[in-house]
C-alpha cells in the first residue's frame, strides 16, 4: 500500500497540493481526476519522489520513501511523466532496456532479455523494436516509454497523463494492457486522467482533487454520479449506462 500523509507543496504562498491525505490500494487501478491546476501531477511528483513535499509524508509498504534507497525505491516503485524527452538517440529496445537498469546495471542477463522481450509484446512493439524514437510518431514514443515502465516490473506504477498524443485505438489499448498489468500480475496502477470516462470504465477506484485537495474519494461507481461529478468540475455531467459503464455525457453539458 501507498499511504499518503498531510501532503503539502507550496510554490511561494500559494499551496498546490493542501494537506493531502490519501491510501493507495494495492492490487488496483486509481484514477486520480480533477479540473487543471488540480495538484495531480504534483502529487503524483512528489509520491514518486521526483518533487520534494514541504509537509508530509509518504509510505509505500511502511516504508519512508525519503528514507529508501534509490535502488530499492526503483524496485518498487516506476513512474511515466507528463513529458518524456531524450537528447540521445536510442532504439526502442534500448530505451525498454533502460527499466532493467535498477537490476542489471546495464549487464543484461538472461532474465532481463526476457521480461524486455515480454514488455515489448505486451505494447505492441516488437516489430518496430529496431526504430528509433526520433523516427516515432508521437503516440508510439509514448507507447515505447510505457514499455519501459513495465520492463521495470515494480509493484506501484504510477502514470502521469500517459494517454497524452494517443488516438482512441492505442488509448484504449494502453488502458486495456493496464487493466491486464492488475488482473493478471497483480500490479498496483496510479494514473492521472483528464478523461473521466476511461477512469469511469478501466478503474477500481477514483481520488478527485480540486484546488489541491482531494474532494472526492471511493469506488469508482461512488464518484461516477452526476451529483459528485457536479461538485468536481462545478458543470452538469448527465451519466448513462452502457454495457455495464457509466459513461460521463458532458460534450453539450
Amino acid at each position: 500500500m501507498i499511504q499518503v500523509k498531510s501532503l503539502t507543496k507550496l510554490y511561494g504562498k500559494k499551496s498546490v497540493v493542501d494537506q493531502v491525505t490519501v491510501d493507495i490500494q494495492p492490487g488496483k487501478i486509481t484514477s486520480f481526476i480533477g479540473p487543471n491546476g488540480a495538484g495531480k501531477s504534483t502529487l503524483l511528483s512528489m509520491v514518486s519522489r521526483l518533487l520534494d513535499a514541504d509537509t508530509g509524508e509518504v509510505l509505500v509498504d511502511k516504508s519512508d520513501v525519503r528514507k529508501m534507497k534509490s535502488q530499492e525505491f526503483a524496485k518498487r516503485v516506476s513512474i511515466l511523466k507528463q513529458s518524456n524527452y531524450m537528447n540521445v538517440r536510442l532504439t526502442i529496445r534500448e530505451l525498454v532496456s533502460f527499466g532493467r537498469f535498477p537490476y542489471s546495471k546495464g549487464r543484461l542477463t538472461e532474465e532481463d532479455e526476457r521480461i524486455v522481450e515480454q514488455s515489448l509484446e505486451y505494447m505492441h512493439l516488437t516489430e518496430m523494436q529496431d526504430s528509433f524514437l526520433d523516427e516515432l510518431s508521437g503516440g508510439q514514443r509514448q507507447r515505447a516509454f510505457i514499455a519501459m515502465v513495465i520492463a521495470q516490473d515494480t509493484e506501484y506504477i504510477l502514470l502521469d497523463e500517459p494517454l497524452n498524443n494517443l488516438d482512441m485505438k492505442h488509448s484504449v489499448q494502453i488502458m486495456k494492457i493496464l487493466r491486464r498489468l492488475v488482473d493478471e500480475l497483480g500490479k498496483t496502477v496510479v494514473i492521472v486522467l483528464h478523461d473521466i470516462n476511461f477512469a469511469s470504465v478501466y478503474s477500481d477506484r477514483i481520488v478527485a482533487m480540486k484546488d489541491g485537495r482531494v474532494v472526492k474519494d471511493g469506488p469508482t461507481e461512488e464518484i461516477i454520479q452526476s451529483d459528485a461529478l457536479s461538485e468536481i468540475y462545478d458543470m452538469d455531467i448527465p451519466i448513462q449506462e452502457m454495457n455495464n459503464c457509466r459513461i460521463c455525457v458532458y460534450f453539450n453539458s
